[in-house]
């Protein structure tokens, strides 16, 4: 199964992120977030950040949970390489995920191309039929 296809946008980063679950798409949809500033692919695993994020609904919770490769990158100076152990949990008082982000600090053996500034709401979708699949648009 495809993990995600970055999507032409005309000023800003689109992609759909694909999962046979809810927890693969939302740990492909991270890596399709950062394939838009380096290539997670060729990121050292020597750092983890558990991660830890709540929403009201599942929109909110991926908003916050790719929010989470932004901050991570502005203050640690981290590059996501790989997500690991996702448990996402709905329930009626909103939805809440843990995840475990591996990667490296920013040095001069990775280029970054590009920036993300924010994840936002703008034509995000979640779609559940059999796969799911996540659209999601952010700011450069």
């Amino acid at each position: 199964m495809q993990q995600y296809k970055i999507l032409p946008h005309t000023a800003d980063g689109k992609f759909m992120a694909f999962g046979r679950t809810l927890e693969e798409a939302f740990s492909n949809a991270a890596l399709a977030t950062a394939s838009l500033m380096w290539d997670w692919s060729k990121i050292e695993r020597s750092a983890s950040f558990r991660v830890k994020v709540r929403g009201r609904d599942l929109e909110q919770l991926l908003l916050k949970f790719l929010g989470e490769i932004i901050y991570l990158l502005e203050t640690r100076a981290f590059l996501l390489g790989a997500v690991e152990e996702v448990r996402l949990h709905e329930g009626a008082k909103g939805c809440r995920l843990e995840a475990l982000f591996w990667g490296d600090k920013i040095s001069d053996k990775y280029e970054i191309y590009g920036d993300v500034k924010a994840v936002t709401y703008n034509e995000m979708k979640i779609e559940r039929n059999g796969q799911v699949t996540l659209q999601v648009v952010v700011d450069m």
